[in-house]
């Protein structure tokens, strides 16, 4: 059973309202505040919290609650407000609680609920036993569940894994700790790719609790156990892990993934507009500038490049990570990371786009995309690739194969460190397309269709060889 309930209003749940629902556990119950007042929980007469509230979001991008939330719940017309409760595991009322303040709320204000068979109205009484729980330790964020000296453990039962805020605070106070963030999950719940991005890599986790085959890895398919506070790699006598079945591959059914990979370099000057490039690239390759922005997932804001720059900017010399989303109807997603630098300002961008299995991706227009990129958004690098995956471009709990690269592109900064004859000629099978004036060119090299895993050979091969460059290119 989920333990996060969400409520969908098209008003914006004021005071009152938001008091109105926190009085789902009665007038015994306390409440706290955390974060200067963007969470308010719900806590019994010991201190203990047992449902946490996030402030109310405006999500203004279309799509957005279908895309995490799936088809089961009808979503209101036009911008929506997203009011989400945590309900604690420690103490068997939770779900309930939660389920009591979105159902008040979406009385009153005539949304609805997810997911649908949690909300109601009536008031929850709370056991002796959690009554006189102990407080929670003060340093257990509101999104765990479990904390250990290693582990940061959250729970989630939702069709649709994303990097919302209450993760993003997960995984902030778990590294600055020093600790594990693993997220445990049944086996239909998928990861959006920032969610699979965060997680990416040692010591985080996705763990995936499979009925018929225990917990086992869901991004590397290794069994795991719990031992000594946290996830780990079962190993059998021989100390050899095992990948569990359940990770086997789903079968191709002709979806495919296009992604980029690009950085881009520009001087810190007043006029600098970021996030320009990622609209360039957005426009080439669907026609349309992306639909929405954010810090978190839901993405929330219409697209603004002149609003994601000052957000930047406010917060230099530290780096700002975004994401960026399409319209549903052509799925696309990107993550955004801008950092100051000792020269300027760099954006890496990663952007991944959905293709069914009757559409062709747009691999013909990478390479006048890159012209632009060179010309007018500072483009330092570009890797081009194709994978078979899910068009709605979440993440399954089992095997994907990795992408195949289809193209790689040098700005003309990375020309100079190089030196034009040395990148001009490669020892492969291979003659880059030079791109713009002819005395400082970028040069694009175009590696295959996305088809033939050995390509990551030939991109090896090339990389190698740009760090052979003569110490003498300037």
């Amino acid at each position: 059973m989920t333990k996060d309930v969400i409520a969908l209003t098209p008003k914006m749940p004021d005071i009152n309202t938001v008091l109105a629902g926190l009085f789902a556990g009665g007038p015994d119950l306390g409440i706290n505040t955390l974060a200067e007042g963007a969470v308010v929980q719900l806590c019994a007469p010991g201190g203990r919290p047992l449902l946490s509230v996030e402030a109310p979001l405006l999500v203004q991008v279309p799509g957005e609650a279908r895309r995490l939330l799936g088809p089961e719940v009808p979503m209101p017309d036009g911008p929506f407000w997203w009011t989400e409760a945590r309900a604690s595991t420690a103490a068997e009322e939770g779900e309930q609680l939660a389920g009591s303040f979105a159902g008040r709320l979406a009385a009153v204000l005539g949304g609805t609920v997810w997911p649908p068979q949690a909300a109601h109205t009536d008031v929850v009484p709370l056991t002796p036993e959690t009554a006189t729980a102990a407080p929670a330790p003060d340093t257990a964020p509101p999104a765990v569940d479990v904390l250990t000296d290693k582990t940061a453990v959250v729970i989630q039962d939702r069709p649709v894994i994303a990097m919302s805020n209450w993760l993003s605070d997960a995984l902030r106070t778990a590294t600055a700790d020093d600790r594990a963030l693993h997220i445990v999950t049944p086996p239909h719940a998928r990861l959006t790719l920032p969610t699979r991005t965060a997680l990416h890599g040692h010591p985080n986790r996705w763990v995936v609790q499979d009925p018929d085959h225990g917990y086992y890895d869901g991004l590397s398919g290794a069994q795991l156990h719990w031992q000594g506070g946290t996830f780990t790699p079962a190993r059998d006598e021989n100390g050899t892990a095992s990948v569990a079945k359940a990770f086997a591959p789903a079968p191709d059914i002709g979806e495919r993934q296009l992604l980029l990979s690009l950085r881009t370099g520009h001087p810190a000057d007043e006029d600098l507009v970021l996030g320009r490039a990622l609209e360039a690239a957005w426009r080439t390759l669907t026609g349309s500038p992306p639909a929405g922005w954010s810090t978190a997932e839901p993405v929330n804001l219409p697209w603004n490049t002149r609003q994601l720059t000052d957000l930047a900017h406010s917060r230099a010399p530290r780096p700002t990570w975004l994401i960026a989303i399409g319209n549903p109807d052509r799925p696309a997603l990107a993550t955004l990371h801008i950092t100051r630098t000792p020269t300027g300002v760099e954006e890496d961008i990663t952007l991944a786009l959905g293709y069914g299995k009757d559409e062709t991706p747009p691999q013909d227009a990478i390479e006048p995309l890159a012209a632009t990129l060179t010309a007018q958004h500072g483009l330092t690098t570009m890797l081009t690739s194709l994978r078979a995956a899910r068009r709605d471009l979440t993440v399954p709990p089992h095997f994907e194969a990795p992408p195949t690269p289809v193209s790689f592109t040098l700005g003309t900064g990375e020309i100079k460190n190089i030196g034009l004859a040395h990148a001009l000629r490669p020892p492969l099978n291979l003659t880059p397309v030079q791109l713009g004036p002819a005395a400082e060119p970028a040069l694009h090299y175009p590696l295959g269709d996305g088809t033939d895993p050995r390509t990551w050979n030939t991109l090896r091969q090339l990389t190698d060889h740009f760090k052979a460059a003569p110490e003498t290119a300037s």
